[in-house]
């Protein structure tokens, strides 16, 4: 299992992103905004430029990171796991969330066959993925 650190902004991630990529001599590949998103509909115009999601690969790993919706309060940071089976995604997710808050419920997305976002019982904050096949 990888362990991804994910950074939240607050407007400045594509800015970040670029510089990071420029830093750590990695590759930025994957940029998506909230207007390029299937959930564009759902996010006030203002938004749509915003990343909703960024990825950077360099030598030494996976650095990801968004910018929140406007006028939402700034999440911080915390740790994506990207897992392989829906099955796991759903144990692990359990066993984070016990005696944890569970921001969104692990469930289907456009992206994944199950996603969610808890912080577990030590104060920590955790997205579990189990992405679509390409």
């Amino acid at each position: 299992m990888q362990f991804i650190p994910y950074l939240d902004f607050d407007g400045q991630c594509r800015e970040a992103f670029d510089f990071y990529a420029t830093v750590f001599n990695g590759k930025i590949t994957m940029r998506m905004t909230f207007g390029e998103s299937p959930m564009a509909s759902e996010v006030p115009p203002e938004a749509h430029d915003r990343v909703m999601h960024s990825q950077l690969d360099c030598a030494g790993g996976i650095l990801m990171g968004a910018d929140g919706p406007p006028h939402s309060v700034s999440r911080r940071s915390c740790v994506s796991l990207p897992i392989d089976t829906p099955a796991e995604a759903e144990r692990i997710f359990s066993a984070l969330a016990e005696g944890g808050e569970v921001q969104m419920p692990i469930q289907e997305t456009f992206w994944a066959t199950r996603f969610g976002m808890l912080t577990d019982r030590y104060g920590k904050a955790w997205m579990v993925n189990c992405a679509k096949p390409a």
